[in-house]
């Protein structure tokens, strides 16, 4: 699910979503040439993982 802080325009949110519907693990996300910005351990089991995506911040909830 892909939530759209920002506003982004039509074109670029499809651009964003189709590069995410590939994405099912986040090994995935970093063999797609994800640059990962920083991990935020939310506790024990769930971290948030920000990378970057065209100059913008994308973050992915992990558990």
């Amino acid at each position: 699910m892909l939530y759209d802080h920002v506003g982004l325009s039509a074109s670029m949110r499809q651009r964003l979503v189709g590069s995410c519907l590939v994405h099912r693990t986040l090994e995935d996300v970093i063999r797609a040439g994800s640059r990962v910005v920083s991990v935020v351990t939310q506790d024990e089991y769930t971290h948030d993982v920000v990378v970057g995506w065209e100059g913008l911040f994308v973050v992915y909830d992990t558990t």
